[in-house]
């Protein structure tokens, strides 16, 4: 992360912040569950805050690792998601984490692109 993004991402300037996203992302809840099974043990209810095509916000208590990969699982409108990531910042005061989706296939790209823009309308 460049000292801009950092510091934009620090003071809370999401239009700066958000420049470095390659995605756009929508406010959404949906319940996802993590599939391994020590960390589907430390999160019991995992919420999502928002959501793009390259990853999601989540809000959870547990403390994670910046840099740790996650299987997660999920329902968004419909559609079943199975996708790894890794988490990307930890914000603990806000008991939230960032999750940028790797190796999402295309098909899931997708389908990922298609519910985004659902929740748009």
């Amino acid at each position: 992360m460049t000292s801009k993004a950092a510091e934009a991402e620090m003071t809370g300037d999401s239009a700066a912040y958000a420049n470095r996203r390659a995605d756009e992302r929508v406010t959404a809840k949906f319940a996802v569950r993590f599939e391994q099974t020590e960390d589907a043990a430390r999160a019991l209810r995992v919420f999502s805050i928002n959501v793009s095509a390259g990853g999601l916000c989540l809000r959870t208590r547990k403390a994670y690792d910046v840099g740790a990969q996650v299987r997660l699982s999920m329902d968004i409108a419909g559609e079943e998601f199975h996708l790894t990531g890794i988490i990307a910042w930890v914000r603990d005061e806000q008991e939230a984490i960032g999750v940028r989706f790797t190796d999402v296939s295309d098909e899931d790209r997708e389908r990922l692109q298609r519910v985004v823009a659902s929740f748009k309308r």
